[in-house]
């Protein structure tokens, strides 16, 4: 065990988080080790220019088999990356940064944007957000309770 993994947090095979700067106060997030990046279900996905940089406004169902609570968002656009999905489908998905929130803890990762309406899950946290961070129970869930004093106090 390396002497990072020493020190790690242990987490679950999933977990409650927050994306603040998206205006999400909580998504249940499946943590997948076998995805490198992670992923947020997003629909009415567009594209748009301000002051100059690209930037992608989307739409977001947080809660699953909830479409009546949606959260619009916008953020800078990083980059289109391709991306396998969960059935071998290459696809080309928007990447922005945003912050995460995972108990007390709060760290920017890079996230995708797709349709996960027949998912499981609306977000995957992959390996890439965890990585020098966590140590996933598979065994357990829901380690991090998130709190509302907490979501200000990044780490």
């Amino acid at each position: 065990m390396s002497s990072g993994a020493a020190t790690a947090a242990i987490i679950g095979w999933r977990e409650w988080v927050a994306l603040p700067t998206l205006g999400v106060a909580a998504v249940k997030a499946k943590i997948d080790t076998g995805a490198r990046s992670s992923t947020l279900h997003a629909f009415s996905v567009e594209r748009f220019e301000q002051a100059g940089r690209a930037m992608v406004r989307f739409q977001a169902h947080p809660i699953q088999r909830n479409d009546d609570y949606t959260v619009t968002a916008e953020a800078a656009l990083l980059e289109e990356r391709m991306v396998r999905n969960s059935g071998g489908q290459a696809e080309m998905r928007p990447v922005i940064e945003t912050l995460v929130q995972l108990g007390s803890a709060v760290w920017a990762i890079e996230l995708t944007l797709t349709n996960r309406d027949e998912m499981g899950f609306r977000m995957l946290l992959g390996r890439q957000a965890v990585r020098r961070r966590y140590l996933v129970d598979p065994g357990r869930s829901f380690l991090h309770p998130l709190s509302a004093s907490d979501q200000t106090r990044p780490v």
